[in-house]
């Protein structure tokens, strides 16, 4: 069989738009070769209705043109985009095997060069280094004491639903979906709370192509430096603290990435599955009906939310190793390849009914597979778990206060953005934000991240000793003088369910 990708990209365009940009409204939603484009009004207006379209014509994999009429494969089928993400001999992360970009087809300002560009983080390595440097990531994390989280979680969303619940009004994505994800991951890292506004700031500029985002991504990357080298000489409880110290033996450079892609992905994914949990919540009466009356958990929300409406559409992405064959396509050596999550999620073979209910079931690929699967995605999960679970003990009211048909989106092939999510409620005084979690009362395990969800059989083992005492205050130069930044309590190491779960991971 022929490659689809005859064409030089880019010839018969010209520049394209970047994403989001008010000119895709001039872009067809064909180009060169008659390929169908992941960018543009059609493929960001109505996603699935192109993902239909490509199936229709391709089958599981299809043939697309990205931004620049640059091509890929974009993976629909949900067995085949397992495959690809869990056999990095054939379809590797390191984007610097892609024939474009070796030819020069891609040029380094492409719109998407944040997203492919190699930097020296796990997400982007393969072997040896890959199992170094996702070690240092994952055992960091096993280390994160999980109860003192949910309550950072909880002492934070009571803290912004003080800030709008006597009006009666909000606007739920840039009031709470969008400040939560990133005041809880600063109190992860150990960055002093003061710097969490302006981190959602600079996370809205990288996210969205704003003519201020390279400042942004500088003011990023400074505030991170400046964190690393002081934990270099001031060790404290927090997750960079344990990345500068990780036998791993990892760089300076090297903290700093994995820092800075922590605290954007963790931002990104959870910021929209917050906003997207909410709006079902406020526009399906079936949903809210089953929540409100008990048939449904908060975390059961969200799970079905991760197949409805995942946080990132797709990723990209995997780049041929060799010449192979994917789901009936010629795969050349250097193509680039797209995991698709949202059209995985629909895949008529595992979903052959979308309006069924799919409590229970944790197939969806909402956080990826295989060796490079998110190893954040309980932490992403706690937060939208108790952030909106806290929200609705709150506002138990909480109701749309637009037409559905009004809500709007912005994005691009890689994830889409609920732009506002307007509700009204009857005023309520404020609170006490050092609450107890909802349903704290529950005994758990340390190691159970999604407390009020359906427990599955876990390992009962207890955690080790040697817990630092809950509420340690540092005190951190990088903020004002007078200030300090709680972190949350933490253990020493992780016990034998996180070094299962880190097993897995590495795809032992």
């Amino acid at each position: 069989m022929n490659s689809p990708f005859q064409h030089e990209p880019g010839a018969a365009t010209g520049p394209v738009p970047p994403p989001e940009c008010p000119a895709h409204g001039l872009v067809a939603s064909t180009g060169p070769g008659g390929l169908r484009r992941l960018f543009g009004p059609e493929a960001e207006g109505d996603p699935a209705a192109l993902y239909d379209k490509l199936r229709a014509e391709h089958g599981t994999v299809a043939p697309v043109l990205m931004h620049g009429d640059v091509p890929a494969w974009l993976v629909l089928g949900h067995s085949e985009n397992l495959h690809m993400t869990r056999t990095p001999s054939q379809f590797s992360r390191d984007s610097r095997r892609w024939r474009a970009l070796q030819d020069g087809s891609v040029a380094p300002d492409h719109p998407l060069a944040p997203i492919f560009t190699w930097q020296p983080v796990c997400s982007f390595a393969e072997g040896a280094t890959h199992e170094r440097l996702r070690g240092a990531v994952t055992d960091s994390m096993a280390r994160i004491d999980t109860r003192g989280v949910r309550r950072h979680i909880n002492r934070y969303s009571n803290r912004l639903v003080n800030e709008f619940c006597q009006g009666g009004r909000a606007e739920l994505v840039s009031q709470f979906a969008e400040r939560l994800p990133m005041m809880v991951m600063c109190a992860i890292v150990g960055m002093p709370e003061d710097y969490s506004e302006r981190l959602v700031e600079a996370a809205r500029d990288l996210t969205r192509g704003t003519e201020t985002a390279i400042a942004s991504n500088e003011f990023l990357v400074g505030a991170l430096n400046r964190l690393v080298e002081r934990r270099r000489a001031v060790p404290a409880d927090g997750f960079a603290t344990w990345l500068v110290e990780h036998p791993a033996g990892l760089t300076d450079k090297e903290v700093v990435e994995h820092l800075r892609v922590v605290l954007f992905v963790a931002y990104e994914t959870t910021t929209n599955l917050i906003a997207n949990v909410l709006r079902m919540v406020l526009t399906d009466p079936r949903f809210r009906a089953r929540l409100s009356g008990g048939h449904m958990t908060v975390p059961e929300a969200v799970e079905q939310t991760l197949w409805d409406e995942p946080p990132f559409t797709s990723v990209l992405g995997r780049w041929a190793v060799g010449d192979t064959e994917l789901g009936g396509q010629q795969i050349k050596a250097g193509d680039a390849l797209i995991v698709g999550i949202a059209p995985a999620n629909t895949d008529p073979v595992v979903r052959p009914d979308l309006k069924a209910n799919m409590e229970g079931n944790r197939a969806h690929l909402a956080f990826s597979s295989g060796p490079h699967e998110c190893p954040g995605q309980d932490i992403g999960r706690a937060i939208a778990d108790v952030g909106v679970d806290a929200l609705l003990m709150r506002l138990p009211d909480l109701e749309l206060s637009v037409e559905e048909s009004e809500l709007r989106w912005v994005g691009n092939f890689v994830s889409r953005h609920l732009v506002e999510l307007p509700a009204r409620f009857a005023p309520s005084p404020q609170q006490e934000v050092e609450a107890d979690p909802p349903n704290s009362t529950r005994r758990r395990s340390d190691s159970d991240w999604e407390v009020s969800s359906p427990a599955a059989p876990r390992d009962t083992t207890a955690v080790p000793t040697g817990h630092a005492p809950a509420g340690v205050r540092t005190a951190d130069p990088i903020a004002a003088p007078e200030e300090s930044v709680v972190v949350p309590a933490q253990r020493t190491g992780p016990g034998r369910i996180w070094r299962a779960v880190a097993r897995w991971w590495n795809g032992h």
